[in-house]
This record gives structure tokens, C-alpha cells and sequence, in this order.
């Protein structure tokens, strides 16, 4: 089983806000700091992207690369690479969401494969800080709205 980084962050609004957020793809650039652009290219039946091309520099990963999303309600979204880049061979993730209160614990777990050798402290570390990066954003990005 490959390493994965799992890390999670609360955030005050209900699910379907946070959800909202982590559905507008195209706002990334903005709130998710590794991620340079990010384009829908499908949407699924229950309306919400499917699948999205990404550009994202995270230091030592760089890439170009197409995530197939799928959204279990406002509970949770799952993803996975269907088209790789230069260094990434796959990409697995998912955002879980449990709401209570008018608060949501957001638990985000990623795990990255790449095509090139990379010692896996280093590998790992730049996990935790795209999981960082992105906890810290999307928690701004949903207080903020």
C-alpha cells in the first residue's frame, strides 16, 4: 500500500458551503497555492465537475495532469488521476466532511506516485504541504464567502 498524508482542519460553515468551494474549480489559482490553473472538462449527472485539468507547482512536483472526480453527496468527494502528467503516475485523494453545529471537520487524504525517483521523506513532505496548503486555503476561502 502506498504512503498516504492524511490531515484535517474545521472549518466554520455546513458541508454544503464547503462543498460549494471545493467544487469551483476554476476559483483554485486563488485558494489552493500549488495549483496554477484548473479547467472543468466534463460535468457528471449530478451536476458537479467529473473530470478537471490541472496545472499545479508544488516545489518539487511539477506537472500537468486530469483528475475523474466522484461526489458522494456533501459527505465526502473522491478523485483520481485519469490522465498523467510528466512526473505524477497517480494521484488518489478525497475530502471527507462531517458536519455538526455549523461547523465541518474536513479530513483530506492524498496519496501521489511518481513517475520519476524521489526519496519518499522528501516525497512526503511535499504531500503534507499541498495538504496543508490546501486545508488552510479552502477553510479561508469558505469563511471568507
Amino acid at each position: 500500500m502506498a504512503d498516504r498524508t492524511i490531515s484535517s482542519i474545521t472549518i466554520g460553515a455546513e458541508p454544503p458551503a464547503v462543498v460549494a468551494v471545493i467544487a469551483d474549480f476554476p476559483s483554485y489559482p486563488r485558494w489552493a497555492g500549488q495549483v496554477k490553473s484548473a479547467e472543468v472538462l466534463s460535468m457528471g449527472e449530478d451536476g458537479r465537475p467529473a473530470t478537471v485539468r490541472f496545472v499545479m507547482d508544488a516545489g518539487v512536483i511539477s506537472d500537468e495532469y486530469t483528475l475523474g472526480y466522484t461526489w458522494h453527496g456533501d459527505e465526502a468527494v473522491d478523485w483520481r488521476i485519469v490522465e498523467s502528467g510528466k512526473m505524477l503516475s497517480g494521484l488518489t485523494g478525497s475530502y471527507r466532511l462531517a458536519g455538526a453545529d455549523g461547523r465541518t471537520e474536513v479530513t483530506y487524504e492524498l496519496v501521489v506516485d511518481l513517475k520519476v525517483p524521489m526519496i519518499g521523506m522528501i516525497k512526503r513532505k511535499a504531500e503534507k504541504v499541498i495538504v496543508d496548503t490546501a486545508l488552510k486555503g479552502l477553510k479561508k476561502r469558505v469563511e471568507g464567502r
